[in-house]
């Protein structure tokens, strides 16, 4: 049975998420400009660096983004305080329980943050990933295996990585070169897509939806990295949010929608029903279906049907993780 964190540590992780989207927003150099691609719309900081019009790219427009924009001036002369403030919440999250970071892993995602990593789409997925809905979800998580790992895995979508007219800054190259990780070589010479620490051996790994029959390597230019293609991750890391990572005064980064990161693990479980992993990826898909059948049971059913209704071949893999899981099934088909 799943226990819910307390309403103060909840409301805690709630404001340190609220302070840093201000920080974010507050964080221009210039002008914050709309530009509109295929019905939909991208805010840009434009600002003149010499003779040229620079952009970064601030997220896609929504009444959350803009209502911050509009209070951007406001936001930055509040700076200080809000730090002040973070470091507060951090402090009552770590007496309340939460799961915080390591050294290794925390500095790497605040050197990512900082480059922009999650800003240009980059969204964490894996155990990470599941780390982080203790907060999301307000549910206290036991320390056990189920959210141990070694690993950091990020994906963005390839197509995205080429619209956006900006880029990681300063280069991930180097933020890995500083932080003492080396590129872990692949099949092909000098075709990479993950990276290693040499004294923590934390491994992080770049993914990215594939829509064709291969998965192969592709390039995120806006990250300015390669990444493995996988199917079935384009469900995973549609319509991200953020979250707040529980490290020195916090770390604004992005994550896949609780209820899709359930089924996708379904669905994962089956493509490695052979590694040990298997197992781990049911676990965490029937914690979360438990506390998303209960307190969030609409978005829940709306993945499922999602998942479900994209081909035969989905409902098989479903299926036959559900087959193994008789007290998650249950509790799908009640929605």
């Amino acid at each position: 049975m799943t226990e819910p964190h307390s309403p103060i540590a909840h409301a805690a992780w709630i404001d340190l998420l609220r302070l840093l989207e201000e920080d974010a927003a507050s964080d221009l150099r210039g002008t914050p400009t709309l530009v509109k691609r295929n019905g939909r719309g991208y805010w840009y900081d434009s600002f003149r660096l010499g003779n040229t019009v620079r952009k970064t790219y601030l997220g896609e427009d929504s009444p959350e983004l803009r209502a911050r924009l509009e209070r951007h001036r406001a936001l930055a002369e509040e700076r200080d305080a809000r730090r002040r403030q973070r470091a507060r919440l951090i402090r009552i999250l770590r007496a309340e329980g939460f799961l915080g970071l390591d050294a290794g892993s925390g500095s790497l995602l605040a050197a990512l943050a900082r480059a922009g990593v999650f800003r240009l789409g980059g969204t964490i997925v894996g155990t990470h990933a599941f780390r982080l809905y203790e907060g999301v979800l307000g549910v206290r998580y036991a320390f056990d295996q189920m959210a141990q790992t070694g690993d950091i895995d990020i994906a963005s979508f390839e197509r995205l990585s080429l619209a956006l007219e900006d880029s990681a800054s300063p280069p991930l190259a180097e933020v890995f070169r500083d932080l003492a990780f080396a590129p872990v070589p692949g099949l092909a010479r000098g075709r990479t897509w993950r990276w290693q620490q040499s004294r923590s051996r934390l491994l992080v790994e770049f993914l990215t939806p594939s829509f064709d029959e291969a998965e192969d390597i592709r390039p995120l230019p806006a990250l300015g990295v390669l990444a493995q293609s996988l199917h079935h991750l384009n469900y995973l890391i549609s319509e991200p949010i953020r979250a707040a990572a529980i490290y020195r005064s916090g770390v604004l980064v992005q994550v896949p929608r609780p209820e899709r990161f359930a089924i996708h693990k379904l669905i994962v479980s089956e493509r490695r029903r052979a590694d040990l992993r298997a197992h781990k990826d049911r676990a965490q898909a029937a914690f979360l279906i438990e506390v998303l059948a209960r307190d969030r049971p609409d978005e829940l059913a709306e993945a499922w049907e999602d998942a479900r209704a994209r081909g035969p071949k989905w409902r098989a893999r479903l299926e036959a993780a559900l087959a193994r899981m008789p007290e998650t099934r249950a509790l799908l088909e009640t929605l």
